[in-house]
């Protein structure tokens, strides 16, 4: 596994295939809600297996703490840590930019997964793109 920060189209590209074949194909969030006028000043991540795009995400620094979102891993590569690697190379950018908080709007069903890596839940459940969601955050 080799987790980048995208530096090319290419590389970007790939993260918007990985995010579309989760989010808008299995989760049927709509397209125009997934690929977002966020993602032009994010920092986008890549998890490859070998050249393999299999899991993104993207990083946006709003306020005083770095927002987690769109985290995502290709359905057969689910189970592996990979989400968890993932999250710590976002935090290691975070921390990289001088940031102590983490911050992300969780899927209920991966709630537990996020606390074990640290994440506290601070809100009640709400909908996001058709799917129940909480906040949850952690100090880095």
């Amino acid at each position: 596994m080799n987790i980048k920060v995208v530096t090319s189209q290419e590389e970007i590209e790939q993260a918007f295939y990985v995010r579309t074949v989760v989010f808008v194909d299995e989760q049927n969030v709509p397209p125009e809600e997934e690929l977002d006028a966020h993602d032009e000043s994010s920092t986008h991540f890549v998890v490859y297996d070998d050249d393999k795009p299999i899991a993104a995400s993207r990083l946006r620094f709003v306020d005083s703490y770095g927002k987690l979102e769109r985290i995502c891993v290709l359905k057969t590569y689910r189970g592996k840590a990979i989400g968890k690697q993932l999250i710590q190379a976002m935090e290691a950018v975070i921390l990289e930019k001088g940031y102590h908080k983490a911050k992300l709007n969780g899927q209920t069903h991966a709630e537990k997964f996020y606390q074990r890596l640290g994440y506290k839940t601070i809100s009640g459940e709400f909908m996001d793109a058709g799917i129940p969601h909480v906040t949850m955050v952690k100090e880095l």
